[in-house]
């Protein structure tokens, strides 16, 4: 499983890991190639559950604790106490628990994970239809209403789509302004895009949350899965653990 960015956060006696995967190093073939995470895409089962294996040992946890999400757009959050049969319809997932490996898989949307030092972890999955629908203030709620002082949370955004390569309709580059009009951009050739990214880092900053963005462009960048460039592609994935120390 090949790994673009991994990290590890540290408050005294709490320690949380977390990493986002590539797409070298893995089982699946073709346009899945190589380290495909994702399940509903058409590629083979057997060689999902085989890059699923290399994911959950990069991070360090039994294959049985990773927690997927069937991802929809929305902005469902879901708290897991444990890892589940089938995946919850979410896109986002927080926890509480040690050692739950929570996923969030991306072919250009924008891959999030937080941590706070009382404990808590969470996933989300936030392309332009989650930033409209509030996918990120969602999820800072559910880690408020659990005891989180928002400004404590880190963050951490990994890989997606940039605004020189993401080109949009009016409609929807409207839509993300009204939510966060620091995603207003042009592509490269100076048509209307949206930077999904910069939506999410204004979206947390007013929870007085300041992210870390990690540079790459999945459109760009050969080692990430891009459905805008590719069409039939795979998935990578954010991860994140809290430990128990």
């Amino acid at each position: 499983m090949g790994v673009h960015t991994r990290g590890r956060w540290v408050w005294d006696d709490l320690q949380v890991d977390w990493a986002f995967s590539d797409r070298t190093h893995g089982e699946s073939s073709g346009a899945y190639a190589q380290a495909n995470l994702g399940l509903h895409v058409g590629d083979d089962p057997a060689c999902v559950g085989a890059n699923r294996a290399a994911l959950a040992a990069m991070v360090e946890v039994g294959e049985d604790r990773l927690v997927t999400m069937k991802q929809v757009h929305g902005c469902q959050v879901v708290n897991v106490e444990q890892a589940f049969r089938a995946p919850p319809t979410a896109d986002a997932v927080w926890t509480g628990e040690t050692e739950l490996g929570l996923v969030t898989q991306v072919a250009d949307c924008v891959p999030i994970l937080l941590a706070a030092p009382t404990g808590q972890v969470a996933a989300i999955h936030a392309g332009w239809r989650g930033v409209v629908v509030g996918v990120v203030d969602e999820a800072m709620r559910a880690l408020a209403q659990d005891g989180v002082t928002p400004d404590q949370v880190r963050a951490v955004i990994g890989p997606s789509i940039c605004a020189g390569c993401y080109e949009v309709g009016a409609d929807v580059a409207e839509q993300m302004a009204e939510v966060a009009d620091a995603s207003t951009a042009r592509t490269r050739l100076g048509s209307i895009s949206v930077d999904v990214s910069a939506g999410v880092v204004q979206q947390l900053s007013r929870w007085n949350v300041q992210a870390r963005v990690v540079s790459g462009c999945t459109f760009e960048d050969p080692t990430l899965f891009s459905y805008r460039r590719d069409g039939v592609t795979g998935r990578q994935a954010g991860v994140i653990v809290r430990r128990s120390r």
